[in-house]
């Protein structure tokens, strides 16, 4: 488990227990909306509904950005 040790010497401060589980949370969670964006797409797809293919595009992308910046967050953790 990474830590940081601030500059006025005080003892390391680690990652809390929650902070981890709400990072697993979030990831989770954007997962889901690029797996509904891929359904809605499909969906659009087979209906020629090019408004829902769009929309299912957008949330994949979505999901996407956000699972990036979950991972820079915990770059910065480490």
């Amino acid at each position: 488990m990474a830590y940081t040790v601030s500059r006025t010497g005080s003892p390391p401060v680690l990652p809390t227990r929650r902070s981890y589980i709400m990072g697993i949370v979030d990831k989770a969670k954007n997962t889901a909306e690029k797996l509904a964006g891929q359904a809605k797409e499909a969906v659009g797809d087979a209906t020629n509904n090019d408004d829902l293919k769009a929309e299912g595009k957008k949330d994949q992308a979505k999901g996407s950005i956000k699972n990036a910046g979950e991972d820079v967050k915990d770059a910065f953790k480490k």
